[in-house]
């Protein structure tokens, strides 16, 4: 493989590993809000119980977030000095606001959150909590206006072969920015309500009755029972906006060669550029045209009509694109079925208590069900948008830096090597402290001060 093959798989290792740990801390800084709520509402110490073990794990995916972000972001010099080059007029204030306004407040105000729970008056760690929330939620607004931006372009003109802005309102609500930001924070929601669930089970199945798991098992839920079909929603006029920005995405996603109406759904197909054809179809027919264009007999775009006449194609790789929507949609499905059927049976039986095993046992594997619908989606559109980095402005090729491909593919291998022990090592240790405190066991808390373990309860 050359170095643009290699450079754009090793960004997207950074960004996929970086995504997972942001993906948790936008929606679960609002959940300890809401345990935090909750408690000083009722005074029931079980809301307090939820809030002390999460807020562990919400401290290390900040963590994590943080000390992967700060490797993605040297990819942009070491891999890609062709983007800010071109575009850093236009990204580099973009990602200032999101270091100004989103990262500096949940600093300031991460520690009061984590260590000041009976050092500062409940209102003020309350405070704290919402800021914290407050931060990420904006630190994610920031970050999806650039990638939007790249995605659909407005309020700029180019000089010199250099973007620059001539409308920031433009630039920050473009018309792709409110449909990606919805999708991605009711991931985030997704996600965290799954993760939630799955370990909440887990500590179910080892035998852990305390009030504070039963609020957790049951918030988790019913999170993911309401979000879910707001996502379905969120995610059918996504694909409206990029039918209209992006169609060539768009005939990628459905396995579509010739523009035509009646178009069939294909739940599984091989995808042959070489043909320029599919093989092995199983389809619902016309679902792609009622989907997109919600008329059985609407027409839509053929990835055929992204080929020159010279024979340059410019629609993105097929079979990636094809296959990581199916995964993030047949995800979503599950999602749906699992939280709709234990929402039904808890309502039916009274509560937590009349869930069955098996039902329990599969919310296990779907803790970390997010992160794979959030990683297919996000391959889905960053795939998509290829062979542009910025669609119809700077492509990716032109972007690359001139690294000779062996130094590219070594620091690659190092990058998946490491990112593979510590995601090993993160998923462990919520296993962990998920079993400790399903045993009662004190979970130690660092101090800021001496370094030395705090020890407090575990529920």
């Amino acid at each position: 493989m050359d170095a643009l093959i290699l450079s754009r798989i090793q960004f997207g290792a950074n960004i996929s590993f970086h995504i997972l740990f942001p993906t948790i801390t936008i929606a679960l800084g609002w959940v300890l809000l809401f345990f935090r709520l909750r408690y000083n509402q009722t005074g029931q110490e079980a809301w307090m119980q939820a809030y002390r073990f999460w807020v562990k794990v919400f401290a290390l995916s900040f963590a994590m977030g943080v000390v992967s972000g700060i490797t993605m972001s040297f990819q942009f010099g070491t891999n890609w000095p062709g983007f800010m080059e071109t575009v850093g007029n236009i990204a580099g204030p973009l990602l200032a606001y999101e270091v100004m306004t989103a990262f500096f407040l949940e600093a300031v105000f991460l520690g009061i959150m984590l260590f000041g729970m009976s050092r500062v008056p409940g209102w003020l760690h309350t405070l704290s909590t919402f800021l914290v929330a407050f931060g990420t939620t904006m630190s994610a607004f920031w970050i999806l206006v650039l990638n939007s931006w790249m995605h659909t372009p407005v309020g700029f003109e180019m000089r010199d072969g250099v973007a620059h802005a001539t409308d920031w309102f433009a630039i920050i609500f473009n018309p792709s920015m409110p449909y990606r930001l919805v999708h991605m924070l009711l991931a985030s929601g997704l996600t965290v309500a799954f993760l939630i669930a799955g370990i909440s089970a887990f500590r179910w199945l080892l035998g852990d009755r305390s009030p504070g798991i039963r609020r957790t098992l049951k918030t988790g839920l019913v999170m993911g029972a309401l979000l879910i079909p707001v996502q379905i929603v969120a995610g059918d006029m996504h694909g409206l906006n990029t039918l209209e920005h992006q169609p060539a995405k768009v005939a990628a996603m459905a396995g579509n060669w010739e523009t035509r109406g009646n178009v069939p759904l294909l739940l599984f197909a091989i995808p042959d550029e070489t043909a320029r054809e599919n093989r092995m179809e199983v389809a619902i027919p016309n679902g792609a045209s009622l989907i997109l264009i919600h008329k059985a007999d609407g027409v839509v775009p053929g990835l055929n009509d992204f080929v020159a006449e010279d024979g340059t194609v410019t629609h993105p790789p097929v079979a990636p694109v094809f296959y990581s929507f199916r995964i993030m949609i047949g995800t979503g499905v599950a999602m749906l079925l699992l939280s709709w059927a234990a929402v039904a049976v808890m309502w039916r039986r009274g509560g937590v208590d009349g869930l069955p095993k098996p039902l329990l046992l599969a919310m296990v594997p779907m803790a970390f069900s997010g992160w794979v619908a959030t990683l297919a989606g996000w391959y889905t559109t960053e795939i998509g948008r290829q062979p542009w980095l910025v669609q119809g402005v700077l492509s990716t090729k032109q972007a690359v830096a001139d690294v000779p491909a062996p130094l590219v593919a070594t620091s690659l291998a190092a990058y998946l090597a490491v990112y593979a022990l510590l995601l090993t090592a993160y998923i462990g240790v919520i296993f962990y402290l998920a079993r400790k405190a399903a045993r009662g066991e004190p979970i130690p808390t660092p101090s800021p001060q001496s370094g030395e373990a705090l020890v407090q309860p575990a529920e």
